[in-house]
């Protein structure tokens, strides 16, 4: 009995820490454990008191190493693919050259788009880290030879991707690039030829700068699989291509991208390596051991990075010199208004724009429904002036559709009906995609216009954006006016004929849609009338027909009107000319009867009088009759006076006998 609770307390005593020792046992296939959130949270309280010779401590380094050289390859691009080369250097790439191998192959493999990227950054590591350029190639021939061994075409693809762009940055000699078409092409299946077409597209335009006899061979070899006619048509069309593009240059197929150009052909470090030899893919890396010289190891890395960054030159250099600070201090106190003579740099890559219009098509492409996309579209708080991005992003992504989609008209009807801004927005790309339709395709045409009649039927944007459309023979090509006949069929179908027809005879909007329905010229109101009924909107025209029919009678109407304003004007000048004649005639006439009375009156007085006013009646009467027959004929008027003045005369006489 002592002697088994002697052995118990033995036990009690050897227990492990939990926090610090994990069993063997317990340890995965890559040499980490599961550690839980508040354990760990613990370990790292009390890091700064551990012993870096310690297991645990180069157990959380070494998951901390991990963590770090995944984020940083899951996160590089062209745009910053330079930041991430000099963020990797920062960490220990030599203790963890097998995570990022593994890294960087798994991050291919899933994203095989990015492989000329990825391939960069291995470029630039290889050129001061070569043992981790070539553990990468070994590696990548290696899964490559068990895909082929497996017919597993997928992952094939994508390692000989990997491997096409390696051979362009020269980590790979292009001998590799060689043997493995000759292996594809020895037994022709439709995969392996497949698969060759793919390589060759991508390693063609540097095989035939520094290679053409070898790669004048491998077309010949394809040339021959096509006479052979043993392949599937589609694997033969796409060999055709291949030599299509092969006659262009490649100019579709560039070796290396200008962006991706970051290593001197001189710099890099070149590895002869076969597809037949014996290669060792160095697993062992990739699992975590305790290193009993640790802290040396890391002074030697340390010193390795610095020698590859540049950091002793850079901190003598941010070493404060005290010699130099009086004279930093006088320049200083002599430039008081150095403030003035700040340089503004502004960035003219125009990286933020790009980065929007990034975001805003993953937004567009990831979302489930409309209202999401709209909700985290809102949530990118887009400045003021730069809405065109997204409208012309929306349109893009519409038009790459095989078939129109409501989801892009439900996104873009809301954001009009949000804000006038981008209901302007859109207007302005109306105008400017109906100027430019001729350049898209009959599918991307087609998918615009039914957008932009989802915009108009529901009322997201005003009807005032059609005046841009003048439906005439010689303002108008194919594509605008299939852009037309499409817009206009949807608003009739989900609108309905008379509505429409109802919309377009608004008489307050007749000057915006005189250009659809013009009525200026007959020429061009024929064609707009033969233009509708042929795409099935002949109700539209009724108006247009009703013009063409009264345009003769209204065009004789006018002519009329014109010639008798005309001779009216003619005859009122004559006229006013004949009147003021007769009046002179008459004022003469007048006045020579008067002095005739006067002298014949001398006689008596009374007998004067009476016959003075009946001169004077007469005369009135006389002198109103000559006015009147004068407006007929001048040459009239004078005997009519003569004869009235001789009456007088003797009836003047007869009152003197009396």
């Amino acid at each position: 009995m002592a002697s088994s609770k002697r052995k118990r307390s033995d036990e009690v005593v050897s227990k492990p820490n939990i926090l610090f020792e994990q069993p063997a046992a317990a340890t995965g296939r890559l040499g980490g454990v599961y550690i839980p959130p508040f354990k760990l949270a613990q370990m790292q309280k009390n890091i700064e008191k551990m012993d870096k010779n310690s297991k645990e401590f180069q157990r959380m380094a070494w998951e901390a190493l991990r963590k770090s050289i995944n984020g940083l390859i899951n996160k590089v691009n062209a745009g910053n693919v330079k930041d991430i080369v000099v963020e990797l250097f920062q960490i220990n790439l030599v203790r963890g050259r097998g995570l990022f191998a593994r890294a960087v192959m798994k991050a291919q493999l899933s994203s095989p788009g990015f492989t000329p990227v990825f391939a960069a950054v291995v470029a630039v590591v290889n050129t001061k880290l070569p043992e981790n350029g070539e553990l990468i190639l070994k590696r990548v021939i290696v899964a490559f030879r068990r895909a082929f061994k497996r017919r597993d075409k997928i992952v094939a693809t994508a390692l000989i991707k990997f491997i096409a762009h390696l051979v362009n940055q020269q980590v790979a000699h292009e001998l590799l690039a060689l043997q493995l078409l000759t292996v594809l092409l020895e037994e022709p299946t439709d995969d392996s030829v497949e698969i060759a077409v793919d390589f060759t597209k991508e390693i063609g335009q540097l095989l035939q700068e520094i290679s053409p006899k070898g790669l004048h061979a491998i077309f010949e070899r394809f040339r021959g699989i096509l006479q052979e006619g043993l392949i599937d048509k589609r694997i033969q069309y796409t060999i055709e291509g291949l030599f299509v593009i092969r006659k262009g240059g490649f100019a579709d197929f560039p070796a290396v991208p200008k962006e991706l150009d970051l290593v001197e052909r001189e710099d890099q470090i070149t590895f002869e390596i076969g597809l037949d030899d014996e290669l060792t893919k160095e697993e062992v890396l990739d699992v975590f051991r305790f290193d009993e010289t640790y802290e040396e190891n890391e002074a030697m890395w340390a010193a390795i990075k610095n020698e590859i960054l540049g950091e002793d030159n850079t901190e003598d250099e941010s070493e404060p010199d005290p010699e130099d600070d009086d004279d930093e201090n006088e320049e200083d106190e002599g430039n008081e208004g150095g403030d003035k003579n700040k340089v503004i740099i502004h960035d003219m890559t125009e990286q933020d724009l790009v980065n929007l219009r990034r975001t805003v098509y993953l937004t567009i492409m990831s979302s489930v429904g409309f209202e999401e996309c709209c909700h985290k579209l809102m949530k990118l708080d887009i400045q003021q002036g730069y809405e065109s991005e997204l409208c012309n992003m929306l349109i893009e992504c519409c038009s790459q559709e095989k078939s129109y989609l409501s989801y892009y008209g439900l996104i873009a009807q809301r954001f009009c009906l949000l804000h006038r801004r981008w209901q302007e927005a859109f207007e302005d790309a109306f105008r400017t995609n109906y100027s430019t339709i001729h350049r898209l395709e009959t599918t991307k045409l087609r998918n615009v216009a039914k957008l932009f009649s989802h915009l108009f039927y529901t009322d997201a944007l005003p009807w005032t954006c059609l005046e841009v459309i003048r439906l005439n023979e010689d303002e108008t090509t194919s594509s605008s006016r299939i852009f037309i006949k499409i817009l206009c069929q949807e608003l009739s179908e989900n609108m309905g004929i008379n509505t429409l027809r109802e919309r377009f005879n608004d008489q307050y909007m007749n000057d915006f849609f005189s250009g659809m329905f013009p009525n200026d010229n007959p020429r061009n109101t024929r064609f707009a009338i033969n233009f509708f009924t042929s795409i099935g909107l002949g109700g539209l025209t009724d108006e247009l027909r009703i013009h063409l029919k009264n345009a003769p009678k209204k065009i004789m109407a006018a002519a009329a009107l014109a010639e008798k304003s005309s001779s009216s004007g003619s005859s009122e000048s004559s006229s006013s000319g004949s009147s003021s004649s007769s009046r002179s005639n008459s004022y003469s006439s007048s006045s020579s009867s008067s002095s005739s009375s006067s002298s014949s009156g001398s006689d008596s007085t009374s007998s004067d009088s009476s016959s003075d006013s009946s001169s004077e009646s007469s005369s009135s009467s006389t002198s109103s009759s000559s006015s009147e027959s004068s407006s007929s004929s001048p040459s009239s008027s004078s005997s009519e006076s003569s004869s009235s003045s001789s009456q007088s005369d003797t009836k003047r006489k007869r009152s003197t006998r009396r």
